[in-house]
């Protein structure tokens, strides 16, 4: 099972969640704006994340400019991303023992690829 870190109103999340439901893969909803991840769950999807912890962030977004985040501290990132969970990245596809950014959303089927 993957789980998708999902945001309905993003276009790249809707298509990485279809292209997994076409595939056949059972697939876990997890709408991250409605249940934000805490501090442990974020540091462990970040473990599992292809990529550094800059990978996880939407440094593009109001909130991210407006503050004085030091991008190069993961732990600066993630409490960011637990006070403001608008700012975590996505689709993130997540199989359990890896995760990577559904940017493009075929990202998403190398979890299939390498299960």
């Amino acid at each position: 099972m993957i789980t998708l870190y999902h945001n309905p109103r993003c276009s790249k999340s809707r298509q990485a969640l279809a292209l997994l439901e076409d595939a056949g893969i059972e697939t876990r909803v997890h709408r991250y704006l409605d249940a934000p991840l805490d501090t442990d769950q974020l540091k462990a999807l970040l473990d599992r994340l292809e990529g550094d912890h800059k990978a996880l962030v939407r440094t593009n977004e109001a909130e991210w400019k407006s503050q004085s985040i030091d991008i190069d501290d993961p732990q600066a990132v993630i409490a960011a991303i637990v006070a403001t969970p608008k700012l975590m990245q996505r689709p993130i596809a997540d199989r359990g023992d890896r995760a990577v950014i559904g940017r493009p959303p075929e990202t998403v089927l190398s979890l299939i690829a390498t299960a």
